[in-house]
């Protein structure tokens, strides 16, 4: 029997009825949100959709529905108390709207954020959380005491009711993502990209140069990609004789079959072209990039030639100001502790826009800088030297590709680099400073850090020294 999804006797979904507990513990599957459906079938998830829509995400992890279950359980004092496995991504972005819920009409008295976890044969990385309704008074946090474990398990600093700020919200995209073969090796897109169009047309212009989250941090062999934009008409693409052509012999019969209608009825588009990106590309001479998943987070240049993929998140800003406070000290403790973990902290954090851009204090609101401040110019100035410090060591001149592949496998340890963002004249600096105090007190196994002048901002001078 299914603990989540059943039906009636009509074949409408409904909630499996468990039966009353004292104690509830379990080990619910682990399947990604975004597995669910390839994993379960269209039918199952639509279902379950429909059946838990208002309370769980249809992002959410699969375990989830176990922890929902068992609170409803708890908040209908028919359980006392419970104890669930769950995917360390329980902790961030949609699956943590399960333990926001559970905070709300109970307490989390126990919990071990990161736990090793053999899964058949192998060694997954997992969260674990003990909840009731408020009467355990005694709180674990891995195993040490706290005075209060918040939803995204941490005990120090409640970031999980900090707001979405909209001027934030228009400045951030996800790339372009393709669900189907629009990449091309470099070869194809030399001849594609010099075939004659007998239309007049530039294949150029549907033939880009394309960079995917590796590509950010890696080097990796030049990609393109063949791209008619966000709603080209099929008779307009068709005047690209060769890219079409390609895309018609290679990407069509991938389509042709998808149960998503906008991938068979506009075969020739990318899935999700992201409209908002491609208004980034067509009004800035550069903007942002940074990889959705990495281990460092770092913050790169790119200029509107590149097309990214859906695993790149992308800036419309192209001041080197706001790549300074980007690649600042401040937003990477921010980002960290908003972000969600992917496996063990060796595989790096996934940087969820939303959860951790949206809701990030910038010392003025974007737009509004006052850009003759001395700190405005001062950070600004700090990101140029920066990049021109990193430029410089990823790309030494006089040496070769394959020496410098060569010379940094050699290195076991590379250097790691930040600017400083100057002091914030509004209230979200007293925030940014309390976090970093939360970061080194839980580092150090103290529980309720007390600001003081010895934290104040960093100023963005002197910086060789940093790098």
């Amino acid at each position: 029997m299914d603990a989540v999804l059943a039906y009636n006797e009509q074949g409408r979904a409904v909630e499996p009825e468990w039966p009353d507990a004292d104690v509830i513990i379990g080990n619910p599957p682990f399947v990604g949100g975004n597995r669910i459906r390839q994993e379960l079938g269209d039918s199952y998830v639509e279902s379950l959709f429909e059946l838990y829509k208002g309370r769980l995400s249809a992002f959410c992890d699969y375990v989830c529905y176990w922890f929902e279950k068992s609170r409803a359980m708890i908040e209908d004092g028919r359980a006392k108390r419970v104890g669930l496995l769950g995917t360390q991504a329980i902790r961030g972005g949609v699956s943590r709207v399960v333990l926001d819920r559970i905070k709300q009409c109970g307490a989390i008295f126990m919990a071990w954020r990161d736990r090793d976890w053999l899964l058949d044969g192998a060694t997954v990385h997992v969260s674990f959380v003990g909840f009731d309704d408020g009467s355990e008074t005694r709180r674990l946090l891995d195993g040490i005491p706290v005075n209060v474990i918040y939803p995204d398990l941490t005990s120090v600093v409640d970031l999980t009711s900090a707001a979405r700020l909209r001027e934030n919200a228009r400045l951030w995209a996800y790339g372009s993502q393709q669900k189907g073969s629009f990449d091309v090796p470099p070869d194809v897109a030399l001849r594609l990209r010099q075939s004659i169009s007998p239309f007049g047309k530039n294949n150029s212009d549907v033939v880009r140069s394309s960079i995917n989250g590796k590509q950010l941090l890696q080097r990796t062999e030049e990609t393109w990609v063949i791209d008619f934009g966000v709603k080209m008409p099929l008779k307009e693409a068709a005047l690209y004789e060769a890219p079409f052509e390609y895309v018609r012999a290679v990407v069509l019969p991938e389509r042709k079959n998808r149960s998503e209608k906008i991938q068979r009825e506009y075969w020739w588009l990318h899935a999700r072209p992201s409209p908002k990106y491609r208004k980034f590309l067509s009004t800035l001479p550069r903007y942002i990039a940074t990889p959705g998943v990495s281990k460092h987070r770092v913050f790169v240049w790119l200029d509107r030639g590149t097309l990214v993929d859906h695993a790149i998140v992308v800036f419309g800003r192209s001041d080197d100001y706001f790549l300074g406070v980007l690649q600042s000290r401040i937003h990477e403790l921010w980002s960290r502790r908003k972000a969600t973990q992917v496996r063990e902290a060796e595989s790096g954090l996934r940087y969820t826009p939303r959860s951790t851009f949206e809701t990030f204090p910038f010392p003025w609101p974007p737009g509004r800088e006052p850009n003759d401040d001395p700190r405005v110019t001062a950070v600004a100035a700090a990101a140029v030297y920066l990049v021109k410090r990193r430029d410089e060591w990823l790309n030494p001149p006089g040496v070769s590709g394959d020496e410098l592949k060569e010379s940094h496998a050699d290195e076991s340890v590379q250097r790691k680099s930040h600017v400083a963002a100057g002091r914030s004249p509004g209230t979200g600096r007293c925030c940014i400073r309390r976090l970093r105090l939360a970061e080194e007190s839980e580092r150090s196994g103290h529980s309720d850090p007390t600001p003081s002048a010895q934290h104040g901002a960093i100023a963005p001078t002197d910086l060789e020294h940093r790098l």
